[in-house]
């Protein structure tokens, strides 16, 4: 049964890895054998950095500079990671912002920012990583969604909008894709505890105890927890799911909520 998640050796490229989210998934795929490779757009620096903290921890690790909104770059990109490292056997569409502003108060550049680097690029991405999947008739791609591909909430309209957009962009992917033996899925993480939240991790902040009350599981997500979803996905134990959001959000999505007088 173990042979069913092995990814040894397979290269996995993720998108904005270099922290957060997707640093997490990126030291739980390598710890278990797949080869890295780091993307960010920021600097060369965090890359470095990214790379060399993987490095620390065994795990094999390189990484390449790229505007996932740039198709041409991504092209560029591709073609050296495949030359210069080997084929990609999996994608993790991570890159992604948001921007908390009033759906009313919002301009047109800043939805269309957000929609840019959340929904277009990860169609750039899979559509120029999936041409090699298919020629080879196989490969992993999982776009990370949200709990907002499903839900609203105040002041993210933009990030809800691309992260919808991304839930039914990975069913048609799967749609047109899944004949080649390619499988395409989503991660929907819920709150995490990440250096992003910490400063609203602590007891008493109302979104702490929103978090903490609306969640089952009664705390935040730790990145480590997004770990096993990735690999199952990533591997051969996957192989005939195809299409569908795997939510890891501790039970948030599975329940109304309960009354603040109710324990």
């Amino acid at each position: 049964m173990t042979n069913l998640f092995d990814i040894k050796g397979k290269i996995a490229l993720i998108t904005g890895s270099t922290h957060g989210l997707g640093m997490a998934m990126a030291k739980g795929l390598g710890q278990v054998g797949a080869t890295i490779i780091v993307n960010g757009n920021s600097s060369q620096q965090k890359i470095d950095e990214a790379v060399a903290a993987l490095q620390s921890e065994g795990i094999n690790a390189v990484g390449y500079k790229f505007n996932v909104t740039d198709e041409q770059e991504v092209i560029t990109a591709i073609r050296k990671i495949e030359s210069e490292v080997g084929p990609i056997a999996i994608l993790i569409n991570n890159a992604g912002i948001i921007k908390r502003i009033p759906l009313i108060e919002m301009e047109v550049a800043d939805f269309k920012e957000v929609i840019d680097i959340d929904l277009v690029s990860p169609f750039i991405v899979s559509k120029h990583v999936a041409k090699g999947m298919i020629e080879r008739r196989q490969g992993k791609i999982i776009n990370i969604c949200s709990m907002m591909s499903e839900l609203g909430r105040n002041t993210v309209g933009a990030y809800a909008a691309a992260k919808g957009g991304l839930k039914m962009l990975t069913k048609n992917m799967a749609t047109e894709w899944a004949k080649y033996n390619v499988q395409i899925n989503g991660i929907g993480p819920g709150y995490f505890a990440t250096e992003q939240t910490k400063p609203i991790r602590v007891d008493g902040h109302p979104f702490n105890d929103f978090i903490i009350s609306r969640t089952p599981a009664a705390k935040w997500g730790d990145p480590s927890d997004l770990a096993g979803a990735a690999i199952f996905l990533s591997s051969n134990a996957s192989d005939f799911v195809n299409g569908h959001i795997l939510y890891v959000d501790g039970g948030i999505l599975a329940t109304i909520g309960k009354p603040s007088n109710e324990n």
